[in-house]
């Protein structure tokens, strides 16, 4: 692609695959989403996880905060109880916010009339705590000045005090509420707040002039925009994009909160993960609207960075635990990854809309990669137990939690499992892309048509996939299919990882005549009249393939990943003979088979070989091995494992002879979760070494 990202509003040629030579012209249109109520899951894989989010996740983390205080908190800001204020961040008032926007999605896509009561009784509990202005944040109505070292004394006095974080939360759980149900109940709360949030601030004379803080209310405005048509979300979005960086009001800028210099000056990725996620995500919103080709360049430069510099191989970012985030350039350690599951899942939300504002296949590829491993190693097959971190080695330190004090992830699971149909599709002007490979039916609404897509497929376990494309009317347009960067040679589409082989090549067939459809951006575009009856097979050679890093990332050195297709395999220690990882390795070239085993971890693939085994003494023999996907370890237990296996002796590590050092119980760090947290504020433990 070119240094200046190309805006999808431009005119792109497309070469067709039908035998006339005349290049496609791509109409002059934005690249629009598909909404997720319109695709309807039937596979193996996501349909499962999906409903266990509804049964499972959702309900039980509705009732961690039910058990935690967090309806409370709003109850008695409402007056409709007394007592004291509970919990230990500023931003408790989310984690409600996020499991109704899960619950409203959930609701879209299969009607549950319990839980659409439940909600209506949770938005009361709300709306009774909302200020007569429309401000709402409880721990300031109810004045508790336990946790006055986050927001201070009076309502917006400090830029660290989550207020517009909360605020934006209570948008998307709103726009979610309202399209789901119809019912304005929340929505209007929201609308209220909004109003106040862009007269409080903003560039005017008695404005509050900075930025957002903890970034989410940009892209939240921006929904809250879409909905009600009001343009002052969008320009308030806007300007606390602008803002960012700036300092205009004296405070300190900081790198914590990608507030050190202005976006359009920033080249690399810095602060903490989930905040940079959220707020290049807003603005890729805003740019998107208002058609700054700047912003858009700055973003590219930013993601660039982000994708060739501090991307873990699992799609998570963010290697620190103390600020939850980026270190300096390769620094991808993996026993202490930090990978926060929010910061998988903004990856995500960063990565569509970039690809919403290009067309470019490369940012679905990291979509791709995070969500099948980085995001939905955050919950248990179970559905109700977390991580907050998604480390890529352990000693058996590591196990999912019910909840944690800090609760941001388990309501972000809740909210995103239910949209990843969203993901699927979009459209511009009449053509299609697919972005996705799930067994589903969608219902597809074009510039001039309606088109019927059905896939069938067992992906992401096999590369097999076939498209009935059944549009209302006859019409040319294009069809254009993500060719995957794993199906090639580029597990990321930058030189921080690559394969030790080459691939296999794919195929494409019409109708059962194979084509031989040109690439334009990562995506084979079909261009033919497309009629009822129609089908697409598209065939991606799913061979266990071997990752190795960039040299500069020094702990993957000696190293290499496994991957086969989307999913990166690991080592968990029951799986072993001796139940033991690190003592082994895997020299390149080693064959491995693959087979499905519908009895483990609720049915996955298994890769299977001969492995290296170097005991203390040198000595080195063949033992089997088993791989599993990634995203399912850890739900056996705690036990060791790791995605980076050495190839050579000299990068395994023997198992010690017992001893007391050996025996030492592994170093817990005890820190505030964020940087910019008061020195009140709570600690969290995380597991060191």
């Amino acid at each position: 692609m070119k240094n200046k990202l190309q805006i999808v509003w431009s005119s792109i040629a497309i070469i067709s695959v039908c035998a006339c030579s005349t290049p496609y012209t791509q109409p002059d249109v934005p690249i629009k989403e598909v909404p997720f109520t319109q695709v309807h899951l039937d596979d193996n894989f996501w349909s499962p996880r999906i409903e266990t989010n509804r049964t499972v996740s959702i309900p039980s983390a509705f009732k961690e905060c039910e058990k935690n205080g967090r309806f409370d908190n709003f109850a008695i800001a409402g007056g409709l109880m007394k007592g004291e204020h509970r919990g230990d961040f500023s931003f408790d008032d989310t984690d409600p916010y996020k499991i109704i926007e899960g619950a409203s999605y959930s609701l879209a896509v299969k009607y549950d009339g319990k839980l659409d009561h439940y909600l209506d009784s949770v938005i009361h509990i709300i709306a009774a705590a909302q200020e007569p202005d429309g401000y709402l944040t409880t721990c300031v109505t109810n004045q508790c000045t336990r946790l006055s070292g986050w927001w201070g004394t009076h309502r917006w006095e400090k830029i660290n005090s989550h207020e517009l974080y909360n605020s934006g939360h209570l948008y998307e759980a709103a726009v979610a509420h309202y399209r789901a149900t119809g019912k304005r109940t929340l929505l209007d709360v929201a609308i209220k707040n909004a109003d106040l949030v862009c007269q409080v601030f903003g560039p005017g004379e008695g404005q509050i002039h900075r930025p957002s803080g903890h970034p989410i209310a940009e892209m939240a405005l921006v929904k809250l925009y879409k909905v009600t048509g009001d343009e002052k979300y969008l320009q308030t979005a806007k300007y606390f994009v602008e803002e960012t960086g700036r300092g205009t009001d004296g405070h300190k800028l900081s790198e914590y909160s990608q507030d050190h210099k202005p976006i359009l000056q920033q080249d690399e990725i810095v602060g903490h993960a989930v905040r940079a996620g959220y707020l290049y995500s807003g603005v890729a919103d805003v740019a998107a609207l208002t058609h700054d080709t700047a912003y858009f360049n700055a973003l590219t430069r930013i993601w660039e960075n982000m994708a060739g510099k501090k991307l873990f191989i699992t799609g998570g970012i963010g290697s620190r635990p103390q600020g939850e985030g980026f270190g300096p350039n390769y620094e991808l350690n993996n026993h202490t990854a930090y990978c926060e599951t929010c910061a998988s899942i903004a990856n995500v939300y960063w990565n569509h809309r970039m690809f919403l504002a290009t067309g470019d296949a490369k940012y679905a590829d990291v979509l791709e990669r995070a969500l099948y491993n980085g995001v939905i190693s955050g919950v248990s097959l179970s559905g109700d137990k977390f991580f907050y971190d998604n480390p890529l080695e352990s000693m058996g330190q590591h196990e999912r939690q019910h909840w944690f004090g800090c609760a941001c992830c388990p309501g972000n699971i809740t909210r995103f499992m239910a949209s990843v149909p969203y993901y699927m599709y979009a459209t511009q002007g009449n053509d299609v892309y697919v972005n996705l490979f799930i067994q589903s039916k969608a219902d597809i609404e074009t510039e001039s048509n309606k088109i019927n897509v059905e896939q069938t497929t067992g992906y992401p376990w096999d590369g097999k996939i076939s498209i009935a494309v059944t549009p209302e009317k006859e019409q040319e347009f294009a069809l254009r299919v993500r060719i995957p960067g794993w199906a090639q040679d580029a597990p990321v589409p930058t030189d921080l990882y690559s394969f030790t082989d080459k691939a296999q090549a794919y195929s494409i067939s019409v109708n059962g005549s194979k084509v031989n459809a040109k690439q334009y951006d990562g995506y084979a575009t079909l261009v033919r009249n497309w009629k009822a009856g129609d089908v697409v097979e598209i065939n991606l050679p799913m061979e266990v393939r071997r990752v190795k890093a960039n040299d500069q990332v020094e702990d993957d050195r000696g190293k290499l990943a496994i991957e086969r297709g989307p999913i990166i395999f690991c080592l968990e220690g029951q799986d072993q003979a001796d139940s033991t990882v690190f003592n082994k390795f895997i020299p390149d070239g080693t064959p491995m088979e693959a087979s499905y085993d519908a009895g483990l971890l609720n049915g996955v693939m298994v890769l299977s070989g001969t492995a290296k085994e170097i005991d203390r003494n040198g000595k080195i023999k063949d033992v089997p091995f088993k791989a599993i996907p990634y995203s399912t370890w850890n739900n056996r237990g705690a036990d060791q494992m790791a995605v980076w296996i050495p190839e050579a002796a000299e990068y395994a590590r023997p198992t010690p002879e017992a001893t007391i050092a050996s025996k030492a119980r592994t170093l817990m760090i005890q820190a505030p979760i964020q940087k910019d947290a008061p020195e009140s504020a709570s600690v969290e433990t995380w597991a060191w070494g």
